[in-house]
């Protein structure tokens, strides 16, 4: 006689409706919607772990160029200035002082400058 799949099956069901627990209606009581809804949002988390990353860099580009605008240079100009300067700051922490020590950034932005012979 051949064994079903009693424990096994439940296991699996139990896993599954666990991780679709707080979903709407059937997505979250019937196995077969419940196991759709949960391979999406796995398949949505996985792509947007890696988006997050993309769209926190676009987000620093945006407001670093925001007060760069402000101090009288384009961003690609203030970046280049940068890299000519060797001034390793990563786009997060020049973020972070463009926002809460606009005065910092502005000598920042100083050096970034006469590294590329704007101002002496």
């Amino acid at each position: 006689m051949r064994a079903g799949s009693g424990i096994v099956r439940k296991r699996r069901v139990k896993k599954i409706l666990k991780m679709a627990k707080g979903y709407y209606g059937a997505r979250s009581k019937q196995m077969k919607t419940a196991k759709e809804a949960v391979m999406h949002a796995l398949k949505y988390a996985y792509r947007d772990r890696r988006q997050k990353k993309r769209m926190m860099r676009r987000l620093w580009s945006l407001r670093i160029n925001a007060q760069c605008r402000k101090e009288g240079i384009s961003y690609s100009r203030f970046i280049n200035g940068l890299k000519k300067a060797n001034v390793l700051m990563n786009r997060k922490v020049l973020s972070n002082l463009a926002i809460y020590d606009a005065e910092a950034f502005a000598k920042v932005v100083v050096v970034a400058k006469k590294a590329l012979g704007l101002e002496a």
